[in-house]
């Protein structure tokens, strides 16, 4: 693996360039933020109505369109969401493109899997942090980072400088910019959130608690067991790693996981990931998302209007409400 530090890039080539951070949501606050803060001469651009637009005015931007932005700066970072970028950057970006420009991709999904076909005369680059952008401004923050990925897409002269260049510039540089490709990075990132960081882990929880209400524990309890743990754990691997966690937690915990995790996370479940991957990898899940958003998302409002209808989520309250004192939700059931 091939990983860059901030030593290794020139922050002046980004400093040379009108940068337009393109969306104000979970990446874009931050990468606006981030490089302003560097000395980079960036401005947001938003869609008409953009919820964000007031947020921004807040932060000190005057957002503009994306045309104008298109029209105006030298970087175009794409920070919209996968599903919108398509549409946005058809309407209000392609027109206006020029020789020269760079289009700059936070993840790769709208690149990889050809919703966007950006013209040869431009270049295409991505900086992917891997971490959410309140992650990403909290780190810069306190004189950190988080890593990212780097990937040229099409360099017609200087993009890959550039690119390494504006990861230096909001932070990633300080913590690692690893080398690789559109494929490697939108591949990984949809199979990691589908299979275990979004998918995987909420499933398991909430199968676990309804299991051990069922035998009979207390719904806050099964909470505290299934879910408010997760958390102690997933620090200690975040923090050691998998072999680190074992010498933090009991010998009954740990014999437990050795005897009992192949029960649950079984050949089958192995197939079905690999199913997954295969999915992923055959653009059948892209294919399928961008469906469910031209149709306006009827199967997405249903599915997240049951997830949080879910029992657990009243326990959750519950629990929480405990945590802060009793100052908020329910109380504890007797």
């Amino acid at each position: 693996m091939q990983v860059h530090y901030e030593r290794d890039a020139d922050l002046a080539l980004i400093k040379a360039k009108r940068v337009a951070v393109i969306g104000y949501g979970a990446q874009g606050h931050a990468h606006a933020l981030n490089l302003r803060d560097a000395g980079v001469d960036v401005a947001v651009a938003l869609h008409a109505g953009a919820r964000r637009a007031e947020q921004a005015r807040s932060d000190g931007f005057a957002p503009i369109t994306v045309a104008d932005a298109t029209q105006r700066c030298d970087v175009l970072v794409m920070c919209a969401p996968d599903e919108v970028m398509p549409d946005l950057y058809a309407a209000e970006i392609a027109p206006h493109l020029r020789a020269g420009q760079t289009l700059m991709f936070v993840h790769g999904f709208a690149y990889h899997y050809e919703f966007i076909k950006p013209p040869e005369h431009v270049n295409v680059v991505m900086v992917a942090p891997k971490g959410p952008g309140k992650a990403l401004r909290e780190a810069y923050t306190k004189g950190g980072g988080l890593p990212c990925i780097v990937a040229v897409g099409r360099d017609n002269g200087g993009a890959e400088a550039l690119a390494y260049s504006y990861a230096a510039a909001i932070g990633c540089g300080r913590a690692g910019m690893i080398a690789s490709s559109f494929r490697v990075e939108t591949e990984g990132d949809l199979y990691g959130e589908q299979v275990v960081l979004c998918g995987g882990l909420t499933h398991l929880i909430r199968t676990a608690w309804e299991v051990q209400v069922e035998a009979g524990t207390p719904p806050e309890l099964a909470y505290f067991d299934c879910l408010h743990e997760v958390k102690l754990l997933s620090d200690l691997i975040h923090e050691r790693g998998i072999a680190g966690m074992h010498l933090a937690i009991s010998n009954t915990a740990e014999y437990g996981e050795y005897v009992t995790g192949p029960r649950i996370i079984d050949a089958r479940v192995k197939d079905a990931m690999r199913a997954v991957m295969a999915d992923v990898q055959s653009g059948k899940f892209a294919a399928q998302w961008m469906a469910e958003h031209r149709a306006g998302g009827p199967n997405l409002a249903k599915l997240r209007e049951a997830a949080a209808a879910h029992p657990i989520e009243e326990a959750g309250r519950s629990v929480r409400a405990l945590l802060n004192g009793g100052q908020s939700g329910d109380r504890l059931r007797r």
